[in-house]
């Protein structure tokens, strides 16, 4: 499809039919979605794509049984965790190095300003140091005033995983199948699930399917323009 018929087609769809999405497409919304834009290139998230039947009846009981999610095709978790910066940093260094136009400031970005950023210490010990640095800093000069806080690292990941998920939704669109985005879960249930450590964050879970008209209610509906954007 052309950009602007993605865009259009693509709508939360609540009740699927029966027919099974082919895994292809799947895979290729997988590799669109790791294309996304994200914070520092950090790229912290993952996707669990959960195929074993009896994994799959579980995570729709911890979907609170909702029709998307007991009607879909494919579940897809879709997790995040700040600290799986460390896992990306040997690549990201490696990546630098082996890049001829990048600046020399870019290694030490990621040697040392990423680990600081990403880094807050048990119970957020040095958070109230890097207020403090950034917030003076910033009296006399523009100045990136966080993250601060294990909860602020956590939002930025958050931010960058939801925009992997809005990427693999799209690919779905484009591939002829519908989705739904789902924030309605049991968290905890589902962490236990897929045996996730106590730092992951659970942002989505993605259902997949072809939609059995009407997959939902009503029309599809959004404020006016007029009212969400601002010019100044």
């Amino acid at each position: 499809m052309e950009f602007e018929a993605v865009i259009q087609k693509r709508k939360t769809i609540r009740r699927f039919n029966q027919e099974t999405v082919p895994d292809e497409h799947i895979k290729k919304a997988f590799e669109h979605a790791i294309l996304a834009p994200n914070s520092s290139n950090v790229q912290n998230w993952d996707f669990h794509w959960v195929k074993n039947p009896e994994k799959k009846q579980k995570l729709v009981e911890a979907c609170l049984n909702q029709s998307a999610a007991r009607t879909a095709s494919h579940l897809i978790v879709a997790t995040t965790d700040s600290k799986q910066w460390k896992r990306s940093q040997p690549f990201l260094l490696d990546w630098v190095k082996n890049s001829p136009r990048a600046p020399k400031n870019v290694e030490l970005y990621y040697k040392k300003i990423v680990p600081s950023t990403y880094t807050t210490g048990i119970f957020n010990i040095f958070a109230p140091f890097k207020w403090i640095l950034l917030n003076t800093v910033g009296l006399f000069r523009p100045m990136v005033r966080g993250p601060v806080t294990a909860r602020d690292v956590q939002e930025v990941s958050v931010k960058s995983c939801a925009l992997a998920c809005e990427n693999f939704v799209l690919s779905i669109t484009n591939s002829g199948a519908d989705s739904c985005m789902m924030e309605g879960f049991d968290a905890w249930r589902v962490k236990r699930l897929l045996k996730l450590n106590w730092s992951s964050r659970v942002v989505m879970v993605i259902a997949v399917g072809y939609e059995n008209a009407p997959g939902n209610w009503g029309e599809r509906y959004r404020m006016p323009l007029d009212q969400v954007v601002h010019v100044h």
